[in-house]
């Protein structure tokens, strides 16, 4: 986790909330996030290195639509961010 760009990360935590959402879908929920448009020659290139990575899993919707969820992998590696910022930040306060 700790080599992944902050988009990567943001891409990766709305992958896990969603389920196995289609690159639309998390396209649209960053766009809701960041205010700006997410161009498809950075949304996709960043969701291949996760894939690249282990931490996501593309598979076929259908011919012109890929879905994404996140591995066991993945998963461990967002508990243990959350954890680390556990550490930090006092969510109860």
């Amino acid at each position: 986790m700790y080599d992944l760009t902050g988009f990567q990360r943001d891409l990766l935590y709305v992958i896990a909330g969603k389920g196995a959402p289609h690159g639309l879908a998390i396209k649209d929920d960053l766009e809701d996030y960041y205010e700006q448009e997410i161009k498809a020659g950075r949304l996709y290139p960043n969701l291949d290195t996760l894939v690249e990575k282990g931490l996501v899993e593309k598979g076929q919707q259908d011919r012109r639509t890929n879905y994404y969820s996140v591995t066991r992998r993945g998963q461990r590696e967002i508990n243990a961010r959350t954890e680390w910022e556990a550490q930090y930040i006092d969510v109860h306060h």
